[in-house]
Parts: C-alpha cells; structure tokens; sequence
C-alpha cells in the first residue's frame, strides 16, 4: 500500500523528522551488528578451522583466508545489482527488503549450524552475500524516500545517524564476536549475528503501515535508463559514425577475454573484471552519443541518464578507497595476530576502534569541524569531502607499513600502535562512506535511484577486486623475486602499493570534482 508521510508540514510550517524513520534505523542497527559480528571473526575462524585443513599452515592458510574474505564482500557488494533493479522493476524497495532479509537469516543459520561442513558453511556465506547485497541500496535510499523539498535539509542528519547507527552495531560485534569465537566457539559465536538479523527483520516489519513507498513501475518504461543507452549506442544520424557503438562493443570483447581467464584466475577475478570492462565500455560508449536519444526520449530522461554516467566517474574514483578499507579485517587482522597483546585480548577486537572512533567523529565534524572551516571562507561540500577521505585513507597505509617495516627488521611491536592508522583510516571513512550515502542518493532522478545506489555499493566490489589482483600478483614468481629486490617483505610492499594507490585516486578525484556538477533530485514538496 502507497502511503504518504504523517509528518509533512504546510508551507511556513516547521519541518519535522518522519515518524517511521526509527524504525528503519533499529532494523540497520541490528543488522550491522549481525554482519559485522560474523564478518569481524571470519578470517580468524578460516584461518585456524577445519575448512581450510587441506592447506598448510603459515602465509598460504592466511592468504587463503584473505581470498575467500574478499570474495565474500565482493559478492555482498554485488548483489545490489539484483536488489536493485527487483525493487526498481517489480516489488518495490520494501518488500524487496523484507524478503531478502528472510534469506539473510537463513544464511546465518547455515554458518552456525555447519561449522565444519565446507559445503554447508559456504553456502551460508553465499546466502548472507546474497541477502545483505540484495538489501543494500534499498535501505539508504529508503531512508531518502522518506523525505521531500519541505523537510530534506533533515535528511542529511538522519543519513549521518543512519550511519552511526550502523557503527554503532558494528562497535559492540567487534568487541563481543571474537570473546565468543575464543571462548564458546564458532556456532554460538556465528549464532548470535543470525538471533540479531531476525530481530533486524522483525522491528523492519513492525513500521510496515508508517512507511512512504515509492511503487515501482509494473509498465513497461520507455524512458528506463537501459533503454536511454540502448537507444543512444545504436542511433544513427546521416554522415556520422558510431563511435559509442564502438567503444561498448570493445567493452563486449573485453569481457569475453576476462571470462576466458576463469582457469588462471578463478571464477570471481574473472567476472568481476568482465562485469567491469561491460559497465565501463557501455558508459563511455553511451555518453560519447547520449545527445542522440533526444527526441526518441524525454529531455528530462536523457538528462538523467547522464548525471548516472557523469556520477560512475565519481564512483570509480571512489573504487581504491574500498580496496584498502576493507583490509582492516584481514590484511590488518593477520598483521595483529602477530603483534603483542594481552593474553585475554584476540587481534579482530581492533576492529572496534573503527565503529567508535565513527561514532565520535560524525558529530565532531557536524558541529566542530565543518562550522569552522566555513568560517575560514573553505565549504566543506560532498565531494571535497570525498576527495580528502580517499587521501587520509593512503596515509593510514602509510603508517601500517612503517610498523610491518619494523616487524620484519625485528622489532616486536604492540598491537597498540595500530591505533593511530585506526584512527587514520576513520577519519577517511566518514568523509568517504557517510558522505558518499546521501551524494548517491541525491544525484539520481526518482526513476534511477535503485540503480544509482546499486553502482555505489559495486564501488565495493571492484575496491575487493584489487586485493585479490594483488593477491594473486604475490602467487607469481617473477612479480615476488621483483618485491624481494626493493628489500621489502611482500606485506610491507603491498601496504605501500595500496597507500600510492589511494594517493593517485584522491588526486584523479580532486581534479574531476572541479569540473562536476552537482544536482538536487529529491522529491518535490506535497
């Protein structure tokens, strides 16, 4: 059932948050909580569980462990593809999310229940993967559809708690998860995230007749984005080639070659840089030639076709941060393993350094940082933000390598001098991912925004494709006898690698955010 918010004032009136907001940001509370539990603990787990026996114990096992972790979030960050265009096409955003959640749970069940059954435990990372992917465009972009012109000044607060909230959950998995993985093992230890994705789901369900639900549209849309770029790579004008023709079908081939390296790469690198190379050349190739789908579309659609295409630049750009973000859970886990800590103290429980440190630093730039900086005449706008969060990100490399430098020189080193890259690395993350949230959102026309919001999650998809190139680049002889001769270790050399190639994305980022413009695509006032 359509419904409209209780909340929305007259014109003059003061504008007031909607009243089903709590209830979307409990259920991503307890959901963070059950993804970030399982995922926090889940290279520990691999690296010492019977699933990965089969290989010997040392770098290989945590290497392994890397892959299989990056694998995971790729297929997490690919699935809103599907979520997505579901909701956008057929059962709109909120029975898309409640169904998926279903699946979610069943997920956790089969990672608590098959500890020792490769079969059964992979296949609940598979449904996991599946359902928190298919969820994650649609829950932010739910929170925005919930708000219009009248009251949209407060969406930026709510998209900032929405993503406390999600730290927040994250904060208490990290601490908790791998206490229970010590000391009570992996069913109870992967159990607990699966009681508390049912919760998620339940106090989902309970705001079902409060919500503003946008239906899809069951008819045919002439005016859909694929059919803009279909229409815009396969016009013709008199005396003129077809050079996006040529570009997406270079994309095509490109794709079949990736495919063609499943038996030297496996299955996932090669699709991923295949579905890769697809999106790159159709984009390129339907923004060379968008002006031809005019007068065979509505303005209003090829307009908004090309604030997607012009947004996936950002998105790309966006696509190193990711790569080094995500490694905080195994590159960074695997480091502390070998750190001294307390005895009572596992190396995953750094990871709860990140969700805090988020939890003060969205209100300390809300209402310190960002004031003053527009008193010193510089506005803080979403994509400078972005541009200096990628930037902090290489820093934050830059440290973990200095101390992997001086762990392969000797050196024992404490796990308290990762704080300070921690710290690094979350200052980038809030001025990257919250930011990111609410610019996706914005940059989309109301027909587009599940897509829109599904290319934003890829952005994760891709950044876990780069570890796993790296990952793969260290299997090769020569790349590693080269490694050896910087007089590096292979760890402290790939940290560096990531730090350079966050600095180069931040400097692409920074040079294009000059020259793109912003739009405002939220609702009208009703």
């Amino acid at each position: 059932m359509s419904t409209t918010p209780h909340t929305l004032t007259p014109n003059g009136a003061r504008a007031k948050l909607p009243r089903q907001i709590p209830y979307i940001i409990g259920n991503e509370g307890c959901e963070r909580f059950s993804f970030y539990g399982m995922r926090n603990i889940l290279v520990q787990f691999l690296i010492t569980s019977l699933l990965l026996q089969h290989i010997m114990e040392g770098s290989e096992r945590e290497l392994a462990a890397k892959d299989l972790m990056h694998s995971f979030m790729i297929g997490v960050y690919f699935f809103p593809l599907l979520g997505g265009w579901l909701a956008d096409r057929f059962f709109g955003k909120y029975n898309t999310i409640l169904w998926f959640s279903l699946v979610y749970c069943a997920g956790h069940a089969c990672l608590a229940m098959f500890e020792d059954s490769r079969t059964g435990f992979f296949t609940g990372l598979g449904l996991i993967a599946l359902g928190a992917g298919g969820i994650k465009p649609l829950v932010s972009s739910f929170v925005g559809d919930q708000f219009d012109q009248s009251n949209k000044h407060l969406a930026k607060l709510v998209f900032d708690a929405f993503y406390w909230i999600i730290n927040f959950g994250s904060l208490f998995a990290s601490l908790t998860m791998p206490l229970f993985l010590k000391h009570y093992g992996p069913s109870v230890a992967f159990g607990i995230p699966g009681l508390l994705m049912f919760i998620a789901t339940l106090i989902f369900w309970l705001g079902r007749h409060r919500y503003v639900r946008v239906q899809p549209s069951l008819a045919q849309d002439p005016d859909s984005f694929s059919k803009v770029v279909r229409t815009a790579l396969t016009a013709r004008r008199e005396g003129q080639g077809r050079p996006g023709l040529i570009v997406a079908s270079a994309g095509v081939l490109l794709a079949a070659f990736s495919l063609a390296q499943v038996g030297r790469f496996g299955f996932v690198i090669a699709a991923c840089m295949a579905l890769v190379a697809l999106i790159a050349g159709f984009s390129i190739g339907a923004y060379l030639q968008l002006d031809r789908a005019r007068g065979l579309h509505a303005d209003a659609a090829v307009d908004g076709v090309r604030n997607v295409l012009r947004v996936l630049v950002i998105f790309a750009l966006v696509t190193p941060f990711h790569s080094l973000f995500d490694q905080k859970a195994s590159t960074w886990v695997i480091q502390g393993n070998a750190m001294i800590k307390p005895e009572w103290f596992v190396a995953s429980q750094m990871q709860a350094l990140n969700p805090a440190l988020v939890m003060l630093l969205i209100p300390f730039n809300n209402l310190v940082l960002y004031p003053a900086l527009r008193r010193f005449g510089w506005e803080p706008t979403a994509l400078r933000r972005m541009t200096a969060g990628i930037a902090f990100s290489g820093l934050s490399w830059v440290v973990i390598g200095s101390i992997q430098l001086t762990m392969d020189g000797g050196t024992p080193m404490s796990i308290v001098w990762q704080i300070l890259p921690y710290a690094l690395l979350t200052f980038g993350e809030v001025l990257v991912s919250a930011t990111g949230l609410e610019f996706a959102y914005s940059q989309a026309p109301q027909s587009m925004k599940g897509v829109v919001m599904s290319f934003w999650n890829l952005t994760t998809t891709v950044g876990n494709l780069w570890v796993l190139l790296a990952n793969q680049a260290v299997r090769n002889d020569t790349v590693t006898s080269r490694i050896a001769s910087t007089g590096l270790s292979e760890t402290a050399f790939l940290m560096f690698f990531f730090a350079a190639f966050a600095f180069a994305a931040a400097l692409a980022f920074g040079f294009y955010a000059k020259r793109y413009h912003v739009v405002d695509n939220y609702r009208a006032a009703q």
